[in-house]
């Protein structure tokens, strides 16, 4: 892309104030954001919460400003003879006319090749599912058992244990001393976990200080974040700073700011815990008071109805006699209509009764109708039958055959009405009156369609 060249004024002499704008936009529209690399020196933190510091290496230096809204962001303090990469945006100081780096970011120098790693391997583990939400175990609400894995001389210990015996000094705590840094430490930590899971504890709390990505970086490695996933109980990572995160905090069930945030999420308050059975004591108390009201209150009730046994015996005497004169009279007005349905079905059965006689004579009546009805029916059918066997015998094709005629079929068995339906060499079936025969048409003569 060819360079601009600043326009010039007509009088060709520039203002100091005009050239260093100039300068400023060529640098700035000729350098893209870029990452520098260097050691910190003439490090000033201003009241303003601006940091201006020189970044050189052994033969040049450039200074540097970082604003207040980017160092609050930071997250960690910068010292003179740090070796640091900063992302910045080359600029010109106008008022003083002097060439600097308006920084972005900071990194620790070689935490780029670290971040790239960390990068890579948090999307290889995030695509296997290793992260998901869904595989994520629930903490315990009352944990009586909290193994700890650690080193023994890291600060972060005793804010956890500080944190657990001020909450809950109930708690069980069993710990797992590991490296958290240097040659081997994931290795040993994943070791500790394994050991950690073996036991029967609740909760496991994964736990450091805060450092650089270096000092951080065991737990960015993979056997770490397998073991965390390997274990049976819910694991918390209270590792670094709020603002550090590690691939360890991404396999872990929850992942808390700091160590003492760790601790707090697996230690309900005691204060807070006795105030809730205060709470929960008070209303079984109410509960059981009004329950017992409600008993008694129903107890008066069922006294008012309770029954001397001698008045329930003689009220149950009274009614046993009223039931009995109620079953006497019902079954006498039985007895009487049962006597009264017996002599109508008596009366119905005379009048039912058959007379064999007369029955004799009327089925033999009916027979003698019966006998001519048919003789007239079956002569009737007798004398339409001759002119209907007549014409049948006239549409018989076998009485057709028997006058000489023959019948034609096609190979497929239908019957030849047309000659043009033929062809020289097909085979045709002769029928007869009396068997059949096999021919091929040798020549097709076709009547014409007029004809």
């Amino acid at each position: 892309m060819p360079e601009q060249v600043p326009t010039l004024p007509a009088g060709g002499v520039l203002s100091v104030t005009t050239l260093n704008r100039l300068v400023r936009d060529c640098l700035e529209a000729a350098f893209p954001l870029s990452w520098v690399g260097g050691e910190i020196s003439n490090l000033t933190y201003a009241a303003s919460g601006h940091v201006y510091f020189t970044l050189k290496d052994a033969a040049a230096q450039v200074r540097c400003v970082l604003w207040r809204s980017r160092a609050q962001l930071l997250g960690w303090r910068l010292e003179n003879g740090q070796k640091v990469e900063v992302r910045a945006l080359v600029s010109f100081y106008e008022p003083r006319g002097e060439f600097q780096l308006n920084v972005e970011s900071v990194r620790r120098a070689g935490q780029g090749d670290l971040y790239e790693r960390f990068l890579r391997l948090k999307a290889q583990l995030e695509a296997e599912g290793l992260f998901a939400p869904e595989n994520k175990r629930p903490l315990p609400a009352y944990p009586a058992d909290i193994a700890i894995v650690t080193s023994l001389q890291a600060a972060a210990l005793r804010d956890v244990l500080t944190t657990l015996h001020r909450r809950a000094p109930y708690l069980r705590i069993s710990l797992y001393p590991t490296a958290v840094q240097g040659e081997g430490a994931g290795e040993r930590i994943a070791a500790a976990l394994q050991s950690a899971a073996a036991g029967k504890h609740d909760a496991i709390i994964l736990c450091r200080g805060g450092g650089s990505i270096e000092d951080l970086w065991a737990f960015n490695e993979e056997i770490v974040a397998r073991a965390i996933r390997a274990c049976r109980q819910p694991v918390v990572a209270g590792i670094g700073h709020e603002t550090d995160f590690t691939i360890a905090d991404f396999a872990a069930d929850v992942r808390a700011p700091t160590p003492t945030a760790a601790a707090e999420l697996l230690s309900p308050e005691r204060n807070g815990l006795l105030a809730r059975i205060e709470q929960l004591d008070a209303r079984l108390t109410r509960h059981l008071a009004r329950e017992l009201a409600d008993r008694a209150q129903r107890l008066d009730w069922l006294a008012t109805r309770l029954v001397h046994p001698a008045e329930r015996l003689r009220q149950q005497g009274e009614t046993l006699l009223t039931a009995h004169a109620r079953l006497q009279r019902a079954w006498s007005q039985r007895q009487t209509l049962i006597r009264q349905r017996c002599t109508q079905l008596e009366q119905r059965l005379n009048i039912a009764k058959p007379q064999a006689a007369r029955n004799f004579e009327t089925l033999s009546h009916l027979k003698r109708r019966l006998e001519a009805a048919a003789g007239h029916q079956l002569m009737r059918l007798e004398s339409k039958l001759g002119p209907l066997g007549a014409a049948l015998a006239q549409l018989d094709p076998d009485a057709v055959l028997r006058r000489g005629y023959t019948l034609a079929f096609d190979a497929d068995g239908k019957a030849v009405r047309d000659a043009r339906t033929l062809a020289p060499g097909d085979r045709l079936r002769l029928a007869f009156a009396h068997g059949s025969a096999e021919a091929d048409v040798v020549r097709v003569v076709a009547t014409p369609e007029g004809n």
